[in-house]
C-alpha cells in the first residue's frame, strides 16, 4: 500500500466523517426548528386561547354589569313610582273631609283612648286644621285638645298619669298599612 492510497483512504474516511457530522448537525437543526415551530404554535395557541378567554370573560362582565345597571334602573323607576303612588295617597288623606274625616277622627280617638283608665286625664293632639273637630268629638270624653301635631289627621293622645303615648295618626296608620301592604302593592302595579 502506497502512501497516496494511505492518504485516499484518510481523506475518504474523514470525507465520510465530515459527511456523517454535517448529516447530524442537519438532522440536529431540523430537529431544533421543528422543536422550535411545535413551541411557537403551542404558544401561539396558548396565547389565542388565553385571548379568546379573557374576550369571554370580559363579555360576561360587561354583560353582567349592563344587566346589574338595567336592574337598578328599573328598581330605581319603580321605587319613583312608589314614592308618587305614596304621594298621592298622602294627597288623597290630608284632602279628607266631611264625614269621612269625622268617622276615622273618632275612630282612632276612640281606639287610643281605650289604651288609658277612665279616670286619667288624656290629652290629644291633632293637626292645626282637625282642632275644632277634635274638640267636638272630645266633648263628652274624658279627654281634652292640647294642641297641634303635625300630621295628615287622626289623634296622638298620652297621660301624664300614665306616661303613654298612642300615635294614631293617619300616618302612623299609613306607614303600618304601607309596610304590611308594600309587596302587595309592587306586585299589582308591576305585573310581578
Amino acid at each position: 500500500m502506497s502512501l497516496e492510497t494511505v492518504v485516499e483512504d484518510v481523506e475518504d474516511e474523514a470525507r465520510a466523517r465530515a459527511e456523517e457530522i454535517r448529516e447530524q448537525a442537519e438532522a440536529e437543526a431540523d430537529e431544533i426548528v421543528a422543536d422550535a415551530e411545535a413551541d411557537a404554535e403551542r404558544i401561539r395557541e396558548e396565547r389565542l386561547t388565553e385571548a379568546e378567554s379573557q374576550i369571554d370573560q370580559e363579555r360576561e362582565q360587561t354583560l353582567s354589569s349592563a344587566k346589574l345597571e338595567a336592574k337598578q334602573e328599573r328598581l330605581g323607576a319603580r321605587r319613583d313610582v312608589l314614592e308618587d303612588v305614596r304621594d298621592d295617597v298622602e294627597a288623597a288623606i290630608a284632602g279628607l273631609d266631611g264625614d269621612d274625616r269625622r268617622e276615622l277622627t273618632e275612630a282612632l280617638l276612640d281606639a287610643s283612648l281605650a289604651e288609658f283608665d277612665d279616670d286619667e286625664d288624656v290629652a290629644v293632639y291633632t293637626r292645626a286644621e282637625d282642632v275644632e273637630l277634635l274638640e267636638e268629638l272630645v266633648a263628652d270624653r274624658n279627654a281634652e285638645v292640647d294642641g297641634e301635631v303635625d300630621c295628615l289627621g287622626g289623634v296622638v293622645a298620652e297621660s301624664d298619669t300614665s306616661r303613654v303615648r298612642v300615635n294614631n295618626t293617619f300616618d302612623s296608620v299609613l306607614e303600618s298599612v304601607w309596610d304590611d301592604e308594600l309587596k302587595n302593592i309592587s306586585e299589582r302595579l308591576f305585573d310581578q
